[in-house]
């Protein structure tokens, strides 16, 4: 994927379903999540262990199907063999956007995806193409 396409998919989002999130302050998604919010984005968590309890200050939920409202980009922090059914989920919810961060790779979720209309991202960390782009607030 082009630079282009990755700073228009990080310009358009607005609300990103962090799945895989964790209330370990040592692990990627926390630190993850707590930039994004700082950037501006509305990060909802989704861990079934985390459900219903406040992360950041942003209300948990266990899966994607039980976020009430619309979102735009599903980043996942999932080993590989559970992204095929994350992808499943972000179609159902009508995600445009599949982001698999750092070293996850699943040309089989990125297919669906694709195939389903989502822009899919492999393997990279909005954490660092924010930055890299010249795009942080």
């Amino acid at each position: 994927m082009q630079d282009n396409d990755i700073r228009k998919i990080l310009e358009e989002v607005k609300t990103i379903a962090l799945v895989g999130a964790s209330d370990n302050p040592g692990r990627p998604s926390f630190g993850v999540m707590a930039y994004l919010l700082s950037q501006g984005y509305e990060v909802i968590p989704v861990s079934p262990k985390l459900a219903g309890k406040e992360l950041l200050g942003q209300k948990a939920y266990g899966s994607l199907a039980e976020i009430p409202h619309p979102v735009d980009m599903v980043d996942v922090f999932r080993n590989v063999d559970a992204v095929y059914g994350v992808a499943q989920e972000a179609i159902a919810i009508k995600a445009k956007v599949l982001w698999l961060q750092l070293d996850i790779i699943n040309e089989q979720a990125a297919v669906l995806a694709k195939e389903a209309g989502l822009k899919v991202v492999m393997d990279r960390c909005p954490k660092i193409e924010i930055p890299r782009l010249g795009m942080e607030k």
